[in-house]
């Protein structure tokens, strides 16, 4: 039903050409485009089916472009082309899709993930979080310096002393990710 949908569509937006002005070979490769066309069916096809016959029907339409891009075929050369596009059309499609499982990686104090030290985007993300909390009355848990104006300077003072509990989680692509203490940065 797909493929029909692609014939049609390529018909009715071809240029407007008389018969008589087609030179032979055009008029060849307009008649197999017709010819190529499947009859209307009956039978509803499942989306999975219509995705991999339009992904294949592209495969082979790019193939048969870039064969075509340098210089004219003979028609020894496009009947190798059709051979060839045939064999791919005829091609067993292969699925692997496993899903993988996010797992945690433990190790004793060790950072198996990322550089040993904390990330320029993690302090942000950390100084940011507890400036937050202290600017909404949480107690600080140092005693406060003397030259700190503001939460944000009161939570950099936290961070370098690394009193903060907090953990940080880093993650692989492919969903792994493993949970730091604050404490285990150099």
């Amino acid at each position: 039903m797909f493929g029909l949908y692609n014939g049609i569509f390529q018909i009715k937006y071809l240029p407007k050409i008389k018969n008589h002005e087609l030179v032979d070979s055009e008029k060849v490769a307009v008649e197999e485009v017709v010819d190529e066309l499947p009859e209307e069916s009956t039978e509803v096809e499942s989306d999975e089916d219509v995705k991999a016959d339009a992904s294949l029907v592209k495969a082979i339409d790019t193939y048969r472009k870039i064969k075509e891009l340098d210089k004219e075929l003979t028609e020894k050369e496009q009947a190798a082309l059709d051979q060839k596009c045939e064999e791919i059309r005829s091609r067993e499609i292969v699925e692997n899709d496993t899903v993988h499982e996010a797992v945690e990686l433990v190790s004793d104090s060790k950072i198996l993930m990322g550089p040993p030290s904390l990330t320029r985007f993690e302090k942000a993300r950390i100084m940011g979080a507890r400036a937050l909390q202290l600017s909404l009355g949480a107690p600080p848990f140092i005693d406060i310096p003397e030259n700190a104006i503001t939460s944000l300077d009161i939570a950099m003072e936290e961070l370098d002393q690394r009193v903060i509990p907090i953990t940080i989680r880093r993650v692989n692509p492919n969903g792994d990710f493993q949970n730091i203490p604050l404490l285990s940065f150099k």
